[in-house]
């Protein structure tokens, strides 16, 4: 499979969500930046958690696909606006790395 659904979600606590999706995903975050952002990598999904605002608590952020042929980052907008994003995976990585300067690179593994 060349492309995974991608799912992006506002939460209020990361430590508390870490521990309820990595049971739900059976799976452990293969990023975690401390109280800001997690990003599973299953063989079938990308999901991703950001702390929010309290109003964002719990809505979408985004959907996607990561596609290992993606040329680029792209995002557009849906009929429903929904914001979807296209990626391949270091292009995924570049993004979290512009976000949170000096994080370690995780593995491209999965």
């Amino acid at each position: 499979m060349n492309r995974k659904f991608h799912i992006a979600l506002g939460v209020a606590d990361i430590a508390a969500s870490i521990e309820d999706y990595a049971q739900r995903l059976q799976a452990q975050p293969a990023l975690v930046v401390p109280d800001e952002y997690a990003l599973w990598r299953t063989p079938a999904l990308n999901f991703s958690i950001r702390r929010v605002e309290p109003e964002a608590v719990g809505l979408l952020r985004h959907l996607g696909w990561e596609d290992a042929f993606a040329q680029e980052f792209s995002r557009d907008t849906d009929a429903n606006g929904i914001v979807w994003e296209h990626f391949a995976l270091n292009q995924q990585l570049d993004e979290i790395a512009l976000a949170w300067p000096g994080l370690t690179k995780p593995s491209q593994r999965v």
